[in-house]
C-alpha cells in the first residue's frame, strides 16, 4: 500500500517534525490522503454511512469524532488508509494519545509501511515515550531505504527535550551500538552524553566522529565547545588547527571568535570576526560583533564604523545597536550624538531605558532641570516602568550632589510602594549619603526579609557596617552570606577584602581586593586596594594603583579622597 500520511501537515500541528527518517517526495506530503468511498474494503451501507459521517465531522471541525470514526472503520475493514486518515484527524485535533493509537493500528494493518512506522516513532518521541520508540527505530535503521546518518542526526533533535538525560543517553548508545563506524551515530552519542553531564564520554565520542569525517563542521564545533570547558588553551589550538585545513568553515570560525572573547582575548576575537566579515561583507551579525568587541577595547573608531555598518545592513535588533552607539558617544563626551542615538530606539523593551539614558545625557550637558522634565514626560505603561523612572530621577539628583532631594523623592515613592525592592535599595543608598545609617539598615533588612536571596542587599549592609561602624564581625557575616549567594561578584569580593582589612587581616584583605580588581577594574575597588597596599608599606605599588585608576577615572571621588588621604600621611 503506497498512500502516505501528510507528514508536513502533521508536523505543523504537533510542532515537531514527523518526516524524519526517510526522504519524502513533495507529492507524498503535500495534501491529506484522499480515499474514494467506493474503494473502502468490504464496503456496506453501514460502513459507507460511518465513513461519510467521519468526513462531515472533520469538515465541521469535529476532528476528534472523525478520528474515532475512521479508526473504528480501519479496525473493522483492515484498510490501512482509514487508519492513516484517523491518525491525520487526531493530529488535527492535537489529540496525541489518539494519534498514537491510530498510528499503531495503521502499522498493525500494514507492517511494511515506512510512513506508518516513521509517524509512530515521531509521535512516541514528541510524547516523551522514548523507550517505546526504540524497537521501531531499530527496524527503520535496518531498512535499506532509510539513511542511518540522517536518522541519527535527526534523532537527537527530537529527543533533546526528554527530561531524563541518563535514559536518553542509554537509548542513544543502544541505537548507536551497531553503527560505530557511522560518524553521525558517534555525534549523536556525544550530544546525548553532554546532555547527561558526562563530559569525558561526550569528548571522546565527538573526537571519534571528527576522526571519521575530518572536515565536518558540526563535529568540530561540538568537540571545540566541549574542550573549551575543560582545557580552554587546547580548544584554541584545536580550532586554529582545524581552520588551517578548513579555511572556509565559517561556523567553526564563529565558535573560535566567541571562545576567544570568553577567554578575554578581545584582539584575537575581533580578528576572527573581521575574517568572517571579509568573507561575508553583508553579514550584519559579524559587523555588530566587531563593534561590540571594539567598544570593549575602547577602539571607538572601529566600533563606530562597525555599528553603523550593522545598521546599514539592517541588523535585526537595531535598538541594541543604537544603545551601544549612544554609550560609545557618551563615553567620548559626544553628548549630542549620544542623545540622537538613544532617541532612535523605538517602542519596545528598550524604549524606557533609552529615554532614561537620553535624560542622563541632558544632565551631563549641564541642564538638570531639562533632564528631569524630559524624564517626567516619558510615557509608561506599567508600574515597574514608573518605578524605573523614579529611580532614574533620584540618580540624576545624586549625580548632581543633591542628596537630600534624592532622599526625599525616594521617601515619597516608598511611602506609596513600601514593599518595592528597588525603591528600598535606592532609598537605603540615598540614606547612606546623608549618614542615616539607621534608615539604611532598616531598609536593607526589610529588603532581605522580602528577598532572602538578594545578595546585593546583604553586601551593601555588610559593607556599610564595616566602613561606618565597629560592628565588624556582624558585617563580615553579612558579606559572607552575600558571597555564598553570588560567589563571583567582584563587588562582594571587594567588601570582603575591606572588612578583613578593617579586622586587621591585611594579607587576606589584600588577596581578596587584588582578585576583585582583576575581575573588575572599578575605581572604588582600586581605592580600597591602594589603601591596603599603603597600610602594608607597599607605597610604590599603592601609588601605581591609584595613579592608573585616576588616569582612567579622573573625577572619581573615592580615588581622589584616598589619594589625598594617603599623600598627607
Amino acid at each position: 500500500m503506497n498512500s502516505h500520511l501528510p507528514l508536513l501537515v502533521a508536523t505543523a500541528l504537533l510542532a515537531a517534525p514527523l518526516s524524519i527518517y526517510a526522504e519524502q517526495k513533495p507529492a507524498e506530503s503535500a495534501a491529506p490522503a484522499v480515499i474514494q468511498a467506493e474503494e473502502v474494503t468490504g464496503l456496506t451501507a453501514d460502513i459507507l454511512y460511518q465513513y461519510l459521517s467521519g468526513e462531515i465531522a472533520a469538515q465541521r471541525g469535529q476532528v476528534g469524532l472523525a478520528a474515532e470514526a475512521f479508526l473504528d472503520l480501519a479496525k473493522r475493514t483492515g484498510d490501512a488508509r482509514l487508519a492513516q486518515r484517523a491518525t491525520e484527524a487526531a493530529l488535527q485535533g492535537r489529540n496525541q494519545q489518539l494519534a498514537i493509537k491510530a498510528a499503531g493500528a495503521w502499522l498493525e494493518i500494514d507492517p511494511d509501511s515506512l510512513s506508518a512506522r516513521q509517524t509512530l516513532v515521531a509521535l512516541y518521541l514528541t510524547g516523551g515515550r522514548l523507550e517505546d520508540s526504540v524497537p521501531h527505530i531499530k527496524q527503520l535503521l535496518a531498512k535499506q531505504d532509510v539513511s542511518a546518518p540522517r536518522t541519527f542526526m535527526q534523532l537527537f533533535g527530537l529527543t533533546a527535550r526528554y527530561p531524563n538525560k541518563d535514559v536518553l543517553l542509554k537509548v542513544v548508545r543502544e541505537l548507536a551500538a551497531d553503527y560505530q563506524q557511522v560518524p553521525e551515530a558517534r555525534y549523536a552519542t556525544a550530544q546525548a552524553a553532554r546532555a547527561a553531564d558526562q563530559p569525558a564520554l561526550a569528548l571522546s565520542e565527538a573526537r571519534a566522529a571528527l576522526d571519521m569525517r575530518r572536515d565536518w563542521d558540526q563535529a568540530a564545533m561540538l568537540y571545540g565547545e566541549l574542550l573549551s570547558q575543560s582545557a580552554p588553551k587546547d580548544a584554541t589550538k584545536f580550532y586554529r588547527e582545524f581552520l588551517a585545513k578548513n579555511v572556509d568553515s565559517r561556523n567553526v570560525r564563529l565558535n573560535l571568535a566567541r571562545h576567544l572573547a570568553a577567554q578575554q582575548d578581545l584582539s584575537g576575537s575581533r580578528k576572527e570576526f573581521e575574517t568572517l566579515l571579509a568573507a561575508a561583507p553583508d553579514n550584519a551579525e559579524a559587523a555588530f560583533a566587531v563593534g561590540l568587541i571594539s567598544l570593549e577595547m575602547k577602539d571607538f573608531t572601529v566600533a563606530e564604523t562597525s555599528f553603523k555598518k550593522a545598521l546599514a545592513l539592517e541588523y535585526p535588533d537595531a535598538d541594541a545597536v543604537n544603545i551601544y552607539l549612544g554609550q560609545m558617544y557618551e563615553e567620548q563626551k559626544r553628548y549630542q550624538e549620544a542623545s540622537a542615538a538613544y532617541l532612535q530606539v523605538g517602542e519596545g523593551e528598550q524604549y524606557v531605558s533609552s529615554r532614561i539614558r537620553a535624560a542622563g545625557v541632558l544632565a551631563k550637558r549641564g541642564d538638570l532641570a531639562a533632564a528631569r522634565t524630559f524624564l517626567h514626560n516619558i510615557p509608561v505603561k506599567e508600574d515597574a516602568q514608573h518605578v524605573q523612572l523614579i529611580l532614574a530621577d533620584a540618580q540624576l539628583l545624586r549625580e548632581a550632589k543633591q542628596h537630600q532631594q534624592a532622599y526625599d523623592l525616594l521617601s515619597e515613592a516608598l511611602a506609596k510602594e513600601p514593599d518595592s525592592p528597588e525603591l528600598l535599595y535606592d532609598h537605603a543608598m540615598a540614606a547612606e549619603k546623608l549618614a542615616r545609617i539607621d534608615v539604611l539598615e532598616a531598609d536593607l533588612r526589610k529588603l532581605i526579609k522580602l528577598k532572602p536571596d538578594a545578595a546585593h542587599a546583604y553586601n551593601a549592609l555588610g559593607y556599610t557596617l564595616a566602613d561606618r561602624t565597629d560592628r565588624l564581625t556582624e558585617a563580615r557575616d553579612l558579606i559572607e552570606t552575600a558571597r555564598k549567594l553570588a560567589p563571583q561578584d567582584p563587588f562582594i569580593l571587594d567588601s570582603l577584602g575591606w572588612v578583613n582589612y578593617r579586622l586587621g587581616n591585611l594579607d587576606q584583605g589584600l588577596s581578596l581586593l587584588k582578585e576583585a580588581l582583576a575581575s573588575r577594574p572599578d575605581p572604588e575597588i582600586a581605592a580600597h586596594l591602594a589603601e591596603v597596599l599603603w597600610a602594608k608599606g607597599q607605597r610604590k605599588e599603592a601609588k601605581n594603583v591609584w595613579t592608573d585608576a585616576l588616569r582612567k577615572n579622573p573625577d572619581n571621588e573615592a580615588l581622589l579622597a584616598v589619594a589625598k588621604k594617603l599623600q598627607s600621611e
